[in-house]
Parts: structure tokens; C-alpha cells; sequence
């Protein structure tokens, strides 16, 4: 594959350009995308920059003056593999600017990670690692607002998906001899899914503090409530979730469980403006979950520090550990740190074992089973 100093880009201004650029590559099998886009002082991403590709002419669309067209969205959604690195970010962008997510995904960075050690690796060192080729650093945090951008940040932004199309072809490849092709399926799927997914709906935000198990029942309850209404408002409001009201207060409001605004005021770090503007509602899905039936609340996480704790997770991370290594792939490619812990409270909580499943389950369901059996003779 040949090297790209100098890549050609088309700048697209106007619905009638991209419906354009759409029917140019409509018959194309892989189509690389990418986002700039600015989020500062907003809960959804403001998209500055719309990149795609499907050879060696990259697409620049200018959301600020040109909308999503129904062409663009049925690209998004034909039978191409549409290509995205680290595509978190990118998927809100595109679910909030175009109303669909791009289908079917492959994420260049999870496919390194199937490859490799390595499984966050960012996409200038997975160019230099497939292409030999030292990508411009210096427009990585230019303003991507501003217009008209300057030709550096053109070629910078065209760079990032001409060169994706090169490396996904020699990943694939590679993917391919080693049977794994599969598993990279079933992974961008769910990242689809998970982002189609909201976090209001689901209530499972409050699950990402590390620190639950200092709470009892009744404050978990209290944090999950809370950490609900934050999200729906941040979204209806459009705001960061800090500046709303942060995880960390949250946290101690609920280790406070307080009933009066008075006791609000001796929490840490709430100042008398959020009180007024705010402190009813805390108050009122404090009262919540102090009154909601003992049924209805979650479990009680386990202390960490416990010896019964450690001795589960240390015998759950040796097995992944072990399968790991034999896959040469990083062992949080099989299973993050929280999703052990997880799994060690089902285990204490004599709950049925939320074992993984997919390819997941095929490298290690029966090895974790086994080793939490062996624990509990």
C-alpha cells in the first residue's frame, strides 16, 4: 500500500455536495469516518467536522453549514463496513448530528486490541505501527470551529480516514489467520448497542463509582435516584454533568442521607446557590429511597479490602490472566477490572454468576466457574 503525504479532500458545503459525495462512493464495501467536534460546555458534542472516506479522496463535511441529509443517513446505514477509531465519542456525534448510528461498525482500535497488548492504542501510533508513517501532530487540538479551517487542518483531518481504510486492511488480514474476525463482530455490535442505549433508562450510571461498598442499601438507593436525575437533566438542559452537580457531591449527599436543607449546608462542598436551586429535588429522592420498600433496594456491595473479597478476585484475574497471555492479547480485552468485581459480588451475594458470554464466554466462562467453585469447597 503506497503512503499518502499529500491526501486530496473535497470540501462539502451544502446538502447537494454531500448527496453527491454519498452516490460516489454508494457502492463502496468499506467506509472510513471520523469526527472533529467541540464539547466544553455542553452534554452533547457540538460536531465541527465530518470526515469519510472510501479511497483515496477524503470527504470534509462542514456541519455547521450543511445538515445531515437522508442520503448521508442511509450511508450510515448500508451494508459497508464503516470504520471508526476509538468510536465512542464519534458515535454520539454522529447519533446526535444524524439521528442514526453507522452500521455495520468496525473499531480500529478494538481490532488492534484482538492483535495485540496493547488495546487502547491511539491512531497515530497504529498507523506508525501498520504504515510506517509518522502522522502531523500539531492540528490534534486546533480549533476545529473556526472557518475557514487552515489546509493543515484539512490534510490533518483527510489523513485520518485515508490511512484507516490502509491499516483495516492489513488488520483484517491478520484478524482472519488467527480465527478472530468473529470475535471483533460481536464486539462493535454490542459498542453499537451500548450506544444506542441510554444511560437514563437504564439507571446504571450510579455503577461506575468504585467507592459503593462504604454505602448501605438505603444510600446506594439514594445515589442511584440522584445520579438518574442528573442525567436526564444534564441531557434536557444540555450541560456537563459537573456543572450540574458532581459525582462526588452526589456521593456525599448520599453517605448523608440529609432531610432539611439545613443538613444540605453541612455536606462538603454544596454551595447555598445549588441549595436553592436544586436541594428540594435532592431532598425529595433522598426521602425516596429512606421510605422505599427493603424489596425494592439494591444489594449492598462488598468491602474490596475483605480477605473473602480479595482471595475470589485475585483467583478471577489469575484465570484471565492466564488466557491472556495464551491469546497474546491484554487481559482487559477479556475482562475489565469492575466486571470481575462484579462477578466476585454475585458470588459473595449467593447470586447466579452473570458469567460472560459471545466469545468472551468460549475463552473463559468455564475456567471462572470452575475457580469460584474451588473457592467455595
Amino acid at each position: 500500500m503506497s503512503s499518502l503525504v499529500s491526501p486530496l479532500y473535497q470540501w462539502i458545503d451544502s446538502p447537494e455536495a454531500l448527496d453527491a459525495a454519498c452516490e460516489q462512493v454508494a457502492n463502496a464495501t468499506v467506509i472510513a469516518l471520523d469526527t472533529e467536534f467541540f464539547r466544553e460546555n455542553t452534554f452533547f458534542p457540538v460536531p465541527a467536522l465530518i470526515q469519510f472516506a472510501a479511497g483515496e479522496l477524503a470527504y470534509l463535511i462542514d456541519p455547521l453549514a450543511t445538515p445531515c441529509t437522508p442520503a448521508f443517513r442511509k450511508l450510515l446505514q448500508n451494508s459497508a463496513i464503516k470504520l471508526l477509531h476509538a468510536c465512542s465519542e464519534d458515535l454520539e456525534v454522529f447519533q446526535h448530528w444524524a439521528g442514526v448510528l453507522p452500521t455495520p461498525l468496525v473499531d480500529t482500535q478494538v481490532a488492534q486490541g484482538f492483535l495485540g497488548e496493547m488495546p487502547s492504542m491511539g491512531y497515530q501510533k497504529l498507523v506508525e505501527f501498520w504504515m510506517g508513517e509518522t502522522l502531523p501532530k500539531e492540528e490534534t487540538r486546533s480549533n476545529w470551529l473556526e472557518r475557514p479551517l487552515t489546509p493543515a487542518q484539512c490534510e490533518y483531518a483527510a489523513l485520518d480516514v485515508i490511512y484507516l481504510l490502509q491499516v483495516w486492511a492489513l488488520q483484517a488480514e491478520r484478524l482472519e489467520e488467527l480465527g478472530r474476525y468473529r470475535w471483533l463482530s460481536e464486539e462493535c455490535t454490542g459498542l453499537i448497542d451500548q450506544a444506542g442505549r441510554s444511560v437514563e433508562a437504564d439507571g446504571q450510571w450510579y455503577m461506575r463509582n468504585r467507592q459503593l461498598w462504604r454505602l448501605n442499601a438505603r444510600q446506594v438507593e439514594a445515589y442511584r435516584l440522584m445520579t438518574i436525575w442528573r442525567e436526564g437533566e444534564t441531557r434536557r438542559r444540555n450541560l456537563p454533568r459537573n456543572w450540574l452537580i458532581s459525582d462526588k457531591l452526589l456521593f456525599a449527599t448520599a453517605e448523608a442521607m440529609p432531610k432539611s436543607r439545613y443538613d444540605l449546608a453541612n455536606v462538603e462542598g454544596f454551595k447555598p446557590m445549588l441549595i436553592k436551586k436544586e436541594g428540594d429535588t435532592l431532598l425529595e429522592l433522598v426521602k425516596q429511597a429512606q421510605h422505599g420498600e427493603e424489596s425494592d433496594l439494591p444489594e449492598r456491595w462488598p468491602d474490596p479490602m475483605q480477605p473473602a473479597f480479595k482471595q475470589r478476585f485475585k483467583a478471577l484475574k489469575s484465570v484471565i490472566n492466564a488466557k491472556a497471555g495464551e491469546l497474546g492479547m491484554a487481559s482487559e480485552m477479556l475482562m475489565r477490572r469492575r466486571d470481575i468485581e462484579a462477578l466476585v459480588m454475585q458470588d459473595m451475594a449467593g447470586q447466579p454468576l452473570l458469567l460472560p458470554e459471545g466469545w468472551r464466554g468460549e475463552c473463559l466462562a468455564d475456567a471462572l466457574g470452575q475457580a469460584l467453585e474451588e473457592l467455595s469447597k
